[in-house]
């Protein structure tokens, strides 16, 4: 790094002080739109602050992967979008630009609400067909309608579902723990799908998730993978800053050990949403948020470096 240029310096607004988006590999980009929460409002404000957590990270060269996605990473900044539009108008700017950026870059979108994913999945589908989906969050987001309302941030998964946007086989929800009825929150299995709860997974974590990343990695094998990561997967005690916290949740580690162990599926993307930093306390949810996307990024720059 060139001499002063700390974090707290504030010398860039791109993720890891990344280059602008040109011919690099892989892309990153903004949606900073919070217009379908059903609880705290602020997510449109991550995209920013998970850049601003990311300086943190300096050269970037991640102590499990060895690689640095600087170099291959471009930033294209925030997305344009018309937040005071009805939501059909927000998804169909979403996808077209992310369409645009999907032709030609591998992907991370940072949010945003949850609502997002759906045209990011429509995006992927059109390019890949149905791909496989491997979802953390707290809450299903299977409900078929939005408090009365025909869609939200917590229907986009049915809609996808419903859209023939994912494999329904090849559909994994980690972290599940929100109350809700029987068939939102067993939905994914009942259509062939898989649902690790985040009281599957309590005390495990390292080499004791052994077994339940290999079972996704058999699932899903080597079809197109997309990641979608809300950060309430976590409990608040690790993520505060979010629209819709729920306690009981996944640890950072185990997070992580899943990201680093499930590399080498065939990932074709990946966003993360739901960072809402008017909540958070000490930076620890836009931290988190940042360290995740950055350790996707090397994980896939690894295997790019390899080819």
């Amino acid at each position: 790094m060139s001499s002063a240029h700390f974090a707290y310096a504030n010398n860039s607004n791109r993720f890891l002080a990344a280059e602008s988006l040109q011919a690099h590999r892989f892309a990153i980009a903004g949606i900073p739109f919070d217009g379908a929460v059903t609880n705290r409002p602020g997510a449109r404000f991550g995209p920013q602050e998970i850049r601003r957590a990311s300086l943190m990270l300096c050269d970037g060269i991640h102590p499990y992967f060895n690689v640095s996605p600087l170099g291959y990473l471009g930033d294209a900044g925030d997305m344009r979008l018309p937040n005071a539009s009805p939501l059909p108008e927000v998804r169909s700017a979403i996808q077209s630009q992310a369409a645009a950026l999907m032709a030609r870059h591998h992907c991370v979108f940072i949010g945003g609400d949850h609502s997002v994913t759906l045209p990011l999945l429509r995006a992927a589908s059109a390019q890949h067909g149905p791909v496989a989906l491997i979802h953390f969050d707290a809450h299903c987001d299977t409900w078929s309608d939005h408090f009365g309302e025909p869609s939200g941030h917590g229907t986009w998964t049915y809609e996808a579902i419903q859209e023939g946007l994912v494999d329904r086989a090849k559909t994994v929800q980690i972290g599940i723990r929100s109350s809700g009825e029987r068939a939102a929150r067993e939905y994914v299995k009942d259509q062939g799908g898989a649902i690790y709860t985040a009281r599957d997974l309590r005390g495990k974590d390292g080499a004791h998730l052994g077994d339940v990343i290999t079972e996704i990695r058999k699932r899903i094998g080597q079809q197109p993978c997309y990641l979608t990561l809300d950060i309430d997967c976590l409990d608040p005690a690790f993520a505060p800053g979010t629209g819709t916290p729920e306690p009981g949740g996944m640890t950072s580690s185990q997070v992580l050990t899943l990201l680093e162990e499930l590399a080498p599926l065939n990932f074709i993307g990946m966003d993360c949403v739901e960072v809402a930093p008017a909540y958070d306390h000490a930076e620890l949810t836009s931290n988190a948020a940042a360290q995740f996307v950055w350790t996707y990024l090397c994980s896939q720059v690894a295997k790019t470096a390899q080819e």
